[in-house]
């Protein structure tokens, strides 16, 4: 199975877009499936050195209306989390589509190509262009990503295998999007933001254990097993804004073969292990949405399976 372009290239501009689908307009997106490819193909074609490309995520609902059960071990609606702080929310999302480009404007008609054909029977609810930010770095000024596994090993720390041959060749993805209090955060002196990062601003060398703050970003979301093995998920984030309305934030995108990792990795941010011991950077930066989406492999979305003959919307 053909893992969809889940590991790509740092991209210079990505259009996130969040749809849910209108009860009777599922028919309009297993028409879509199959012709996603051939639409990225088109339009990137025009400037194929942009490498463009495109990852489609479908939710928990969704994937009931149409494929029935058993959905993918790991698929369900996006949990909330609470903490004595902090709170990580869910919010509606059926479709994903992740575009990636080295040009905006590919990853524009990209979207809006795709979204012309569900028009109608979908509701963009979320959309939000990211842009790449000097070297690679968040709204917060520290480089984001720097822990992503590369080459072999980012491929097997996204794709189901043998564990769900049913599934193999897939991945799971979470999205969230967070708004960053940047005149709270710069009114720090450097020394303290590297204290809630967990590492050093410039270079982006990460603080000693012995050193670092426990609810430290770093601390809170590095997961090493009993055995010494830690896991690992693929991140896409991208920082966006606006200066009109003073809206600036990340878009976290987490790509893994299980969203168990991710979901541990968030409970630990916004809850606590031990409880109340939260992530620091949360001070900051305020999740204003949450979904989690099933990323089949290329060659499901090519030939989709058959509908069900009942649709009905279930938990």
């Amino acid at each position: 199975m053909t893992v969809q372009d889940v590991v790509a290239p740092p991209a210079v501009a990505a259009v996130f877009v969040v749809a849910t689908v209108r009860p009777g307009g599922e028919d309009a997106v297993r028409e879509l499936l199959p012709d996603i490819a051939g639409i990225v193909r088109a339009v990137g074609f025009r400037v194929p050195e942009a490498q463009l490309n495109c990852v489609v995520g479908i939710g928990a609902d969704l994937w009931d209306r149409l494929f029935g059960r058993p959905r993918p071990a790991g698929l369900h609606p996006f949990q909330r989390l609470e903490g004595a702080a902090h709170t990580a929310v869910s919010t509606p999302g059926d479709l994903l589509f992740h575009l990636r480009s080295r040009r905006m404007d590919l990853c524009f008609e990209l979207a809006a190509q795709l979204t012309n054909r569900l028009a109608g029977h979908a509701d963009v609810v979320d959309e939000v262009h990211g842009f790449r930010y000097f070297d690679e770095r968040d709204l917060l000024g520290f480089v984001d990503g720097t822990e992503n596994p590369a080459g072999a090993a980012a491929t097997a720390a996204v794709t189901i295998g043998a564990e769900e041959p049913a599934y193999a060749g897939g991945s799971y993805v979470v999205v969230q999007k967070y708004l960053h209090d940047l005149d709270a955060w710069n009114k720090l002196p450097v020394e303290a933001q590297e204290v809630v990062i967990g590492r050093h601003k410039l270079s982006d060398i990460e603080i000693p254990d012995a050193d670092k703050a426990p609810n430290s970003h770093v601390a809170v979301n590095t997961i090493v097993e009993t055995d010494g093995t830690q896991r690992q998920i693929v991140r896409d984030n991208m920082p966006f804004g606006a200066v009109g309305t003073r809206e600036f934030g990340t878009y976290f995108i987490g790509y893994a073969a299980t969203p168990d990792v991710i979901e541990r990795m968030l409970h630990r941010m916004f809850v606590g292990e031990p409880a109340g011991n939260h992530d620091r950077i949360l001070d900051f930066s305020t999740a204003a949405t949450g979904s989690l989406y099933f990323v089949p492999a290329a060659e499901f979305l090519d030939d989709p399976p058959a509908a069900v003959i009942s649709r009905s919307r279930s938990d």
